[in-house]
């Protein structure tokens, strides 16, 4: 097993239960007085902090660099739309226009090389931000993505890249199996893959195992808000040999204390020490891995 430990909370679709397993795991490696970090990946979205009370300690703003042309040296020669892969250079030459569509911009600077009269520069455009929480002595790292902006996954390298150093350090990551999806957890232990036993939640968790293989990526299963109508989801977790390393419930009380944006650990039910145990398989399971 790593030193430093990576996990990664999952699901193939959204509203699974994501963040309800993401907070409650911090919570209860954080009490049990383990160095622990969590990072909400999820910067379409991110709402971890609602759950935890954390202090607002600094945030940092990203960026990417977008060109920009010089009319007044542009030679409208077209070099710089022709390199562009991503078609985000609009060349009209018969009435001498260029323009820079930034939404379609991957900063490759592929058009400041082709420029041969120093007409492309580049200006920083806003993509979005990273906030820094202290959470009890632990941290909190948040990505929020620029309301209308495309390009989450450079929020997310920056993200993983300023999340302190720690034993152990938790994702949350974005919903599906997108680019965003596998920058989270391209470099992650395991994976705790969160579902709900309905057709849309076995769906959407068949995404995401077939996705995990060929990552080659360990992992685990948590049933959220599970009944005793899981036949079907049982059945295909046993055929692909995934284990189910907890269920919660479909309960009222549950659903109440999420609402109010508390914690399942505060509650009576012995959920603190559920999820600690959920912590527990998650490091046996790798033990098992390198004794293998």
């Amino acid at each position: 097993m790593p030193d430093n430990l990576k996990i990664a909370v999952a699901s193939g679709k959204g509203g699974t239960g994501k963040t309800t397993v993401s907070v409650n795991l911090f919570e209860s490696v954080r009490r049990q007085n383990h160095q622990v970090t969590l990072a909400d990946c999820d910067v379409e979205e991110p709402n971890d902090h609602v759950f935890l009370d954390g202090q607002l300690k600094h945030n940092e703003i990203v960026t990417t660099p977008i060109p920009s042309i010089n009319k007044d040296k542009c030679v409208y020669c077209g070099d710089c739309a022709k390199i562009c892969t991503f078609n985000a250079i609009l060349f009209v030459k018969p009435i001498s226009h260029i323009q820079v569509l930034p939404d379609l911009c991957k900063s490759c600077g592929a058009c400041l090389w082709a420029c041969k009269y120093d007409a492309i520069t580049e200006y920083p455009k806003k993509l979005g931000v990273i906030n820094h929480y202290e959470v009890n002595g632990q941290y909190l790292t948040e990505g929020k993505l620029e309301i209308g902006s495309p390009f989450a996954v450079p929020v997310i390298k920056k993200l993983k890249k300023e999340t302190p150093e720690s034993d152990i350090v938790i994702y949350d990551s974005p919903p599906g199996t997108s680019c965003p999806v596998m920058e989270t957890i391209v470099d992650v232990d395991f994976v705790v893959v969160v579902t709900e036993p309905t057709p849309f939640g076995l769906s959407d968790l068949k995404l995401m195992v077939e996705t995990l293989k060929k990552m080659k990526k360990q992992a685990g299963v948590v049933i959220n808000r599970s009944t005793n109508n899981s036949q079907t989801l049982y059945g295909y977790l046993e055929q692909e040999s995934l284990p189910v390393l907890m269920e919660i419930p479909f309960d009222r009380k549950l659903a109440a204390q999420y609402s109010n944006g508390k914690l399942f650990t505060d509650m009576e039910g012995d959920y603190e020490n559920k999820f600690y145990s959920l912590f527990e398989r998650i490091r046996e399971a790798l033990k098992k891995e390198v004794n293998e």
